[in-house]
């Protein structure tokens, strides 16, 4: 009787096991992420710190309590490293954008893994904090940015609704955008740091609250990455 309990708490730790998914709490080095989930979406920020323009949308994002992922340009967060600070601080999580925003691709796997390098190492020297995802500038890559990635233990993050906010829209253009298109699993693209006129601080003041009202939750890519993919 008593090795037949044991056969059958046996087998049932089998069938328990067989009927769990695969545990999605892992980084895929190389992997191109493009957004996952039901009710989550993404806010990102691209091409800061800027002295200014970062710390107005950090403002933002504070009153209303919500985190967001930003890829700094290496020589942006040597220029304005309390700024990369404050970032962080703020529990909001970065990702590397490379060093100089050079384009990666026709670039060889050394030269790329440099730009690569030089950001995380800008990135650290201000925060003491280390990315886990890249975004290519301008989304291109090719294989031996993959490869890079891959060396480096780097996740390639694309987006999903670009808002275009560094052409200088307005800000109803910037959030008609989002509130247009808006789907489960989303990645949003605005930037920090834009040269000249921006409006992406008003159209968050109108993204944000709408969102909110509609049942999304704000996460940031890591989030959504480990806890959201299918």
């Amino acid at each position: 009787m008593k090795s037949l309990l044991i056969r059958f708490i046996a087998l049932a730790a089998v069938f328990a096991a067989l009927s769990v998914k695969p545990s999605c709490a892992e980084w895929i080095s190389g992997d191109v992420y493009r957004g996952s989930g039901e009710r989550v979406v993404a806010l990102t920020f691209d091409d800061g710190p800027d002295e200014t323009k970062t710390d107005e949308i950090l403002d933002v994002l504070d009153r209303y309590g919500i985190k967001a992922t930003f890829f700094m340009i290496g020589k942006n967060a040597e220029l304005y490293p309390n700024v990369a600070k404050r970032v962080i601080a703020s529990g909001h999580e970065v990702g590397n954008h490379t060093y100089s925003h050079e384009f990666l691709s026709g670039s060889t796997v050394d030269e790329i893994r440099c730009e690569f390098t030089l950001a995380a190492d800008a990135i650290f020297s201000a925060s003491e904090y280390k990315s886990h995802f890249l975004r290519p500038p301008g989304g291109i890559y090719d294989d031996k940015v993959i490869s890079a990635a891959k060396s480096d233990d780097l996740v390639i993050a694309m987006w999903t609704i670009d808002t275009l906010d560094w052409c200088h829209r307005s800000a109803d253009e910037i959030s008609s955008e989002v509130l247009d298109n808006i789907r489960g699993g989303d990645i949003i693209l605005m930037h920090d740091y834009v040269w000249g006129e921006s409006h992406t601080k008003e159209a968050l003041e109108t993204i944000i609250p709408a969102l909110l009202e509609r049942g999304y939750e704000f996460v940031t890519l890591s989030d959504m990455y480990l806890n959201h993919r299918n």
